[in-house]
């Protein structure tokens, strides 16, 4: 389908130019440097011969791919962020290309004594004789989403370069700031004008996801009070004991660490502090709305019991939703479900139809009006300098897709 260096040299030019989001700015997007991505792909989007290109003040891109069929069938979307986590460096990114992959260890060369060992990430084993791109082990890699973006431009250029073949009128979309959680926020749906659409943002080949997480993020501040020690008894408060007070009152097990499937968690993400004041950073993670409010409540009961035992408030929870499980917005249209399934046997793929442990675009922009499942993008071992992507998985995507806009034009 499409010629795999061609693949790898766009793929390369996306993961190269550092995107990292910015969860303490209140820009969208968040950090200045994601509109060099967005510029370039608009410029590219065109360059295709992709119409209706544009990009809004926010950074937000969408262009679309016209009809070549002579009735009506439903408008159908493709989307995928260009921003990538802040959890770590995205700048600098050096990729290395292993072809025909021997099943052995890869040696990160940017790091001494950092591998990927397929003793420890077995899935690597089920891409021998593969074409793997890896970090060089001191920076992510970026597939998440940049294999999405590669996949969907390297789609529509295939579908522009053979009009034989049929299909209906395709949008896509492009957003920043999904990693931290906004990437949907400012997505204007209206103007997107789908009738539904998938993200391409998931992992292993095959992954097909309608379900994920209800989620919201938490911050525990703890006030104590610091005098010097010398002169401390009965006067000092340190409020990292209080806070550590706080984090053994909820589940232990019930933390990333120890969950798996559809089972929630509590996830302490970060945590500063002194004696005079500390504050936890929490996300609040579960698939079943009703657990989902339990979590929160238990947050606000363990604040009470202990301000109740100090006998003054010393603990405040703030807590604010992030985005809801996607499934009840999809579960009345299934019927996009089936079609994706479909399209991936098709090419040969085997769905792996799970749930999401995490978020996507998806999920906010099902709840906007917008039912928009997620199908796998290829990569492995996101957010860390253990990333890896088969670009045989990219290729199958870019067929999926394909497979995809054909089905919709003959229903």
């Amino acid at each position: 389908m499409i010629d795999q260096q061609h693949l790898i040299d766009r793929f390369i030019s996306y993961i190269t130019v550092d995107t990292e989001s910015d969860p303490k700015s209140d820009t969208t997007p968040s950090s200045a440097k994601q509109w060099d991505l967005a510029n370039a792909l608009v410029e590219e989007l065109k360059a295709i011969g992709m119409e209706e290109v544009t990009i809004d003040d926010n950074a937000y891109i969408m262009a679309t791919l016209p009809s070549n069929i002579d009735r009506d069938v439903p408008v159908i979307g493709f989307i995928s962020h260009f921003d990538t986590t802040p959890d770590f460096s995205g700048a600098n990114v050096k990729p290395q290309v292993i072809e025909n992959y021997d099943g052995g260890v890869i040696d990160l060369k940017g790091a001494e004594g950092i591998v990927l060992d397929p003793s420890e990430f077995e899935t690597l084993l089920n891409y021998k004789g593969q074409t793997l791109i890896t970090t060089d082990g001191t920076t992510l890699l970026g597939a998440d989403d940049k294999a999405g973006i590669a996949e969907i431009i390297s789609a529509m250029e295939y579908l522009i370069q053979h009009p034989e073949i049929k299909h209906g009128k395709i949008r896509v979309g492009f957003t920043p700031d999904e990693e931290i959680g906004r990437g949907a926020h400012k997505f204007d749906v209206e103007k997107f004008g789908a009738d539904w659409a998938y993200t391409m943002d998931g992992s292993t080949i095959g992954e097909l996801e309608y379900e994920n997480f209800n989620a919201a993020g938490a911050v525990i501040t703890v006030r104590g009070k610091i005098v010097h020690p010398g002169y401390a008894k009965g006067k000092m408060v340190n409020s990292m004991y209080i806070a550590t007070e706080f984090i053994n009152a909820l589940p232990r097990k019930e933390t990333p660490e120890h969950t798996e499937d559809r089972e929630g968690f509590f996830h302490l993400c970060g945590m500063k502090g002194g004696v005079d004041h500390t504050e936890l950073e929490y996300i609040i993670r579960d698939h079943d709305k009703d657990q989902f409010e339990a979590r929160k409540a238990m947050m606000l009961q363990v604040a009470d019991e202990i301000n109740s035992q100090l006998g003054e408030d010393r603990v405040q929870v703030e807590i604010k939703d992030q985005y809801f499980n996607m499934r009840e917005k999809i579960e009345p249209v299934m019927h996009i479900v089936e079609i994706a399934e479909e399209a991936m046997k098709e090419a040969g793929i085997t769905p792996l139809i799970q749930p999401i442990r995490g978020g996507t675009d998806g999920s906010q922009l099902s709840y906007m009006g917008l039912p928009c499942p997620n199908i796998f993008a290829g990569g492995h071992n996101f957010h860390g300098r253990y990333e890896y992507v088969p670009v045989e998985s990219m290729q199958k995507a870019i067929e999926v897709i394909v497979n995809i806009a054909q089905r919709v034009a003959k229903k």
